[in-house]
Formats: C-alpha cells, sequence, structure tokens
C-alpha cells in the first residue's frame, strides 16, 4: 500500500481540533495580513505567515470549511520576512506585522483597500494616488496601559494585552511610541510596583504631543508618598502628571489650574489644538499633517464656499479649511468636543466657524444642516456612515471626501454615493499605523454635477 507524506487530502469530513498542529502552503495574503493556504480541501488562515511559506500552526479555531491558526514553525521561509523589533511581538495584541517588510505592509493594505471596494461596491477609483508613508516606528503618540494586580505572585503587571486573550503581555520596550513614550514605558513598571496603592489602579495612558503627559486612572484615592514617587517619575522624563479618579482626569501640579490641558499641533499650518484625556485624536502626527495636506488638496475649496465636517473632533480638519477660506460647519456627537473644537477655533483666530452637536448615525434634524453645502469631508468611525452618506447625497453636495479607517465600511459606503451618481475620483491608504493591520484611506467622490478637484467640468 502506498504511503502519502503531507499530501493534502480532498476532504472535509472531520474539522481540525482545537491547538492540532497542521502544516501548510500558503499562497497569499488576507487582508488583515495573515497567510491564506489550504489544509485538507480547508480555506486555512495562518497568523504570522506569508505568501511562500510553508510552515506548521496551531489550530486556534476550526469549522467544517475553514481554519484559523498561529504560526508554530517556519519550513520554508519568504524572503520577505523580517525579524520583528520588538520582543513582544509574537504575544502582543498591538502589532501584529513586524514579521513583513514596511513595503509589502503597504502594498498588502493597497491590495486589501481595492478587494473591499471590488467586493461590495463593485467600483474602481479612477484613479489610485500614491500612499501617505511615514516612518515605520517611533511614530505613536499614545498608548494605554494595563494594570492588573496578580494575586498569587503578590505583584503588579503593566502591559497590553496578549492577542485574542485577556492575559497581559508584560513589556518593557515598544519601538513604535514616540521616544519620549517609550522611554516612560521602560520606567513604567519598576515604578508602579513600589507603590503601596499599586491595587487601586485601573490604567496609565500615556500621551505625546505639544505636553506630554502620564494619566493614572485609580479607583480608591493614593497616599502622598505615591504621589510623590509618580511626580518624581513625571519630572525625569519631562511629562506631566494626570490623576483620573471618580470624575473627569486632571493635572496635578501647583500651576495644573493655568496649564490643565493636552496638545498637538499641525505646524504646516501653524495651529495648536488643545483637547482633554478621553478625546479622539491622531495618534500618529507625521502622518495626520500629511493627511491633513492631502484632504486639503483633493478637496480644493474656494474662499467662500460652504464646507461640512463631519465626525469633526476637536477640528483638526475644520481649522485647516476655514484657513483656507471656507465657511466651516463642524459636527460632532460628543458635546465635549464641540466645546473643545469651538475653543480650538477661536484660540487659533477662527471666530466664524461653528461647531454643533448631532448624532450622526442618524438623518440630518438639526436646522444647521439645512443649508447648501458646495463640499462635506467626514472621517467617521470603524462602523462608517451609511446614513450619513446617503442624506449629504440627497442634497446635492459637489464634493465628498471620506476618511476611513475601516476599508469594508468604505466600500460599503461608496457603493450607496455610486448607487447616486457620484464618481469615485481618487482612493489612496495611508500609513497611519505602520506594523498593524489598520488600513487608513482616503477616498474623493465627485458628483456629476460638479467639478473635480482640479476645477474641470466632469458633466
Amino acid at each position: 500500500m502506498k504511503r502519502s507524506y503531507g499530501r493534502a487530502r480532498r476532504t472535509t469530513d472531520a474539522p481540525a481540533a482545537i491547538g492540532q498542529r497542521i502544516e501548510v502552503l500558503l499562497e497569499r495574503l488576507s487582508h488583515d495580513g495573515r497567510g491564506i493556504g489550504r489544509w485538507q480541501g480547508r480555506t486555512t488562515f495562518v497568523e504570522g505567515g506569508l505568501p511562500g511559506e510553508r510552515v506548521t500552526a496551531r489550530v486556534v479555531r476550526a469549522r467544517s470549511k475553514l481554519i484559523e491558526a498561529r504560526l508554530d514553525q517556519l519550513l520554508e521561509r519568504s524572503p520577505d520576512r523580517q525579524a520583528p523589533r520588538c520582543q513582544h511581538a509574537d504575544l502582543c495584541g498591538g502589532c501584529n506585522l513586524q514579521h513583513m517588510s514596511h513595503a509589502t505592509q503597504i502594498e498588502t493594505k493597497q491590495q486589501a483597500l481595492a478587494q473591499q471596494l471590488q467586493h461590495f461596491a463593485g467600483i474602481t477609483p479612477e484613479r489610485w494616488m500614491p500612499p501617505l508613508l511615514g516612518p515605520a516606528y517611533g511614530y505613536r503618540q499614545r498608548t494605554r496601559l494595563s494594570v492588573r494586580w496578580d494575586q498569587r505572585a503578590a505583584r503588579l503587571q503593566t502591559g497590553y494585552r496578549q492577542r485574542a486573550s485577556n492575559e497581559l503581555v508584560e513589556i518593557s520596550e515598544c519601538p513604535i511610541l514616540v521616544p519620549v513614550l517609550e522611554a516612560l514605558v521602560k520606567a513604567l513598571p519598576a515604578a508602579l510596583q513600589q507603590l503601596k496603592a499599586r491595587t487601586s489602579l485601573g490604567h496609565v495612558e500615556l500621551i505625546g504631543g505639544d505636553a506630554p503627559a502620564m494619566v493614572v486612572r485609580h479607583i480608591r484615592p493614593l497616599g502622598q508618598e505615591d504621589i510623590q514617587l509618580l511626580e518624581d517619575l513625571a519630572q525625569r522624563h519631562h511629562v506631566d502628571l494626570w490623576f483620573e479618579g471618580e470624575g473627569e482626569a486632571m493635572r496635578h501640579g501647583d500651576d495644573a489650574a493655568a496649564t490643565s490641558e493636552l496638545a498637538y499641533r499641525l505646524e504646516e499650518q501653524q495651529l495648536r489644538f488643545a483637547f482633554a484625556p478621553g478625546d479622539f485624536t491622531q495618534v500618529n502626527a507625521v502622518m495626520n499633517q500629511q493627511m491633513v495636506n492631502q484632504a486639503m488638496d483633493w478637496l480644493n475649496v474656494e474662499a467662500g464656499q460652504k464646507v461640512l465636517d463631519l465626525f469633526c473632533g476637536v477640528g483638526n480638519f475644520s481649522l485647516p479649511l476655514a484657513q483656507r477660506g471656507a465657511e466651516v460647519t463642524g459636527v460632532e456627537g460628543d458635546a465635549r468636543m464641540v466645546e473643545r473644537a469651538s475653543m480650538n477655533a477661536q484660540n487659533n483666530g477662527f471666530d466664524a466657524v461653528h461647531f454643533c452637536q448631532a448624532d450622526l448615525s442618524k438623518p440630518f434634524t438639526n436646522e444647521t444642516l439645512d443649508q447648501q453645502y458646495q463640499a462635506a469631508l467626514l472621517d467617521p468611525p470603524r462602523d462608517g456612515a451609511e446614513t450619513l452618506v446617503a442624506a449629504l447625497a440627497e442634497r446635492g453636495i459637489g464634493r465628498i471626501l471620506y476618511v476611513s479607517c475601516n476599508p469594508a465600511t468604505l466600500a460599503r459606503d461608496a457603493g450607496i454615493l455610486a448607487s447616486k451618481g457620484y464618481r469615485l475620483v481618487q482612493a489612496g491608504v495611508m500609513d497611519m499605523f505602520p506594523q498593524t493591520a489598520h488600513v487608513e484611506a482616503m477616498a474623493l467622490f465627485v458628483s456629476g454635477k460638479d467639478k473635480n478637484q482640479n476645477g474641470t467640468s466632469q458633466s
């Protein structure tokens, strides 16, 4: 009788068992950066695998026609594989593409965007624009570290959540952080371990930008000795110390009342944006600057044109649009963010910019939004803006610039706009989160009645 060595059987009778070790030849990448192959006729996704590699993998989930697994051992290696810079990359849930060259990461994200647009909307941009690129490491301006008291070991754990688990990876480095924050990450675990009230900690958030900060979340008050230890740590690393107890986070120190704000800058526009812990801001300052520049270029507003900035946050796009001479109305669902955006507009000398609160998951009801706008910019959360884009199309807004953090919902919403007579003029990815599978993109939609970004007729 002939014996078979490692040849795939064409059967789907019995699913693989959880924890089973299987051998797979990987042929391509999924949109989230996993290697895809087949094992016994079943599509198999291998986290940590690359096309062209033969691997053994441990099954983590199995269904009748699909298997999800994690790389166990490399049998044949791809030339695109690189050694992760971070020693925690294999376990940490944050960066799952460090084994992949930066160029391959960008190519994978471009392919993911194209595939989603074709799959969900059946459309392709008239022009694919070059990707916006930034540093592969040392870019992240914000991070939240989990803190957990290990009762059995009688010690404090500080780190990030493991991939697909609630367990913590105790970290001693995080090279995607900007240098001031990574230096603090290296010192933080030992410092927190010394606190008498270490079992009272919730998490620690580190924030870079114009006023770097360490925000300590605690569920019970901290004693003066602990506060002094944290003050000393913050001073050594040149960051402000904030505490967050039952109420809002507050900056600690004698002059806290006068300077209790965080801030970042758009240097090319000479704009400064204040924000508070908990506010949404872009974590990659280099890419945020490039993204704003590109948005201004693509939307190409003229002085006096009315522009809607939806999901406006603290005014990241609103103020540069106003600087171009547009009459801007920023809309945000969170009342506190509306206040922050208004304050930023005033502090930067834009008294005419108007901000208001509205639930952007529902059809427009606010009278402010019933004006005639020539252009709209939206930067929605991962759920996208299905109802919103339909409403914008019904109002006949000529140009719609869509900034997306989820290519699937961007594609869905692009299909809605296409059905309303809009053309996807151009699109491209932005390297906002290197070393991760997150895909950020920008897309410009133009109605048949409007002009394109270069001012030529599209009728």
